[in-house]
């Protein structure tokens, strides 16, 4: 019986996705092993992506980025995957939009770290959230 043969190779650089669990990790405040077992993985999945620099499949970038509170596109394109329609969000047309609330989303678009901006629109949403109390 000869060996099955896969469909496509991915090269895949596993710096990309290192970085941003890290980033979870710092902000959260976890460990491998606790975001491992709090995202439904087995203890050592986390460290396995993150020391061994083995690729995480799929099931394991949807179950961090649950527990992370990400679009889990974020982490699969992250590891090598393509975005998944399901996952992805239709954005309002700036054309509706006031001038300002543009000004802003562009403002937050040009935040390079994916942590940071995660972090400063999670901070206008609050201020937003008080605003409508």
């Amino acid at each position: 019986m000869a060996p099955r043969k896969r469909k496509y190779l991915v090269e895949y650089d596993p710096k990309p996705f290192n970085t941003r669990i890290n980033e979870l990790l710092e902000q959260h405040n976890e460990s491998y092993r606790q975001a491992s077992l709090r995202s439904g993985l087995d203890h050592q999945a986390v460290r396995r992506y993150v020391v061994d620099l083995r690729r995480p499949d799929r099931q394991s970038c949807l179950a961090l980025a649950d527990h992370f509170g990400l679009n889990p596109n974020e982490l699969l394109e992250l590891a090598g995957y393509k975005p998944l329609k399901f996952f992805q969000i239709e954005t309002a047309s700036a054309e509706a939009l006031p001038t300002e609330a543009v000004d802003v989303a562009m403002a937050i678009a040009k935040i390079p770290d994916p942590g940071t901006r995660k972090t400063v629109a999670q901070a206008i949403m609050t201020l937003l959230q008080k605003y409508f109390e």
